[in-house]
């Protein structure tokens, strides 16, 4: 059980930084603006989509939050992911920057996978 919590910690923590932290931190830098925009997207959606990731990874990394919260925020994250390829593949083509979030898509299903099997476990 100790290493199913190590890699459930690791994989969610991982999620909470890349998805709640940085976009929080980084989200009115112009290069942040300047990314929104590219893709084709209004400014506004990038603010809506900061505030629903970073409720999200707070769902996610903070225990007391009830289960099927946690269940839509990894659905969201998974949406979230997939738009993210489809955006960047479509506008740049496919290249690193458009598999990035298919990586980050592959961390947050071992987050939900262990997620379940501790859940099982207790």
């Amino acid at each position: 059980m100790k290493k199913e919590t190590i890699i459930y910690w690791i994989s969610t923590g991982f999620i909470f930084l890349f998805e709640g932290l940085m976009p929080a931190l980084t989200s009115q830098t112009q290069m942040a603006k300047d990314g929104i925009a590219h893709l084709g997207y209004q400014p506004y959606f990038g603010v809506m989509l900061v505030i629903f990731k970073v409720l999200g990874a707070l769902a996610l990394i903070l225990p007391q939050v009830p289960t099927k919260i946690k269940e839509w925020a990894y659905a969201g994250f998974g949406f979230v992911f997939i738009a993210a390829f489809v955006g960047h593949a479509s506008i740049d083509g496919l290249n690193g920057m458009s598999f990035f979030p298919l990586v980050v898509f592959g961390i947050m299903i071992v987050s939900y996978l262990y997620f379940h099997k501790l859940k099982k476990q207790n």
